[in-house]
């Protein structure tokens, strides 16, 4: 009789093992609906907080034209690591306004020069009110936003090259 209670977990940890090694194996889901998709962005005005590039407000987002609005911060590695693809985006036409997050003017002027600028503005939200707003919790972080500032998708975390083509097409989608 004791001899079965102790199998008892002997099989738990045996089943729980089977579960974790089997999820392993899934392929990674990237995706995650945002509650913001298919919601205007915020009201906000930012400054800008570069001398290189204007700030950015929401009627920036209500021209009639699809933008990327990208969440960066100069601290941030994977803002690094992304760098070189939002220049490829700009270069392939798509217009990126960014946000930096609880930063300092100098520092983001110091990784511009570094890893680029393809920022058409770029403001300053020093305490993250405006990343919370969009429903955005990390940097960095992207939204494909449609002429008429309603956000078409989200990418959570940093724009490798298999996700170039995916935001040029929603950023297609979100300009028809």
């Amino acid at each position: 009789m004791k001899m079965k209670f102790a199998l008892i977990p002997i099989a738990i940890v045996a089943l729980l093992g089977g579960f974790f090694a089997y999820k392993l194996t899934q392929p990674r889901n990237d995706f995650v609906q945002s509650a913001m998709v298919g919601q205007p962005v915020p009201a906000f005005v930012l400054p800008p907080i570069s001398e290189s590039r204007p700030g950015v407000q929401t009627s920036d987002l209500r021209d009639g034209k699809p933008k990327l609005v990208n969440f960066f911060a100069s601290w941030c590695l994977p803002c690094r690591v992304e760098a070189p693809f939002l220049d490829r985006l700009e270069r392939e036409g798509a217009t990126i306004v960014a946000i930096a997050i609880s930063d300092e003017g100098e520092d983001v002027d110091r990784f511009l020069a570094e890893y680029g600028n393809p920022f058409a503005r770029i403001g300053d939200d020093e305490n993250a009110q405006i990343q919370l707003e969009f429903g955005s919790s990390q940097v960095p972080e992207t939204f494909v936003v449609d002429g008429e500032g309603v956000i078409r998708y989200h990418h959570i975390g940093d724009i490798a090259e298999r996700d170039i083509p995916v935001l040029l097409r929603e950023l297609e989608k979100a300009g028809r």
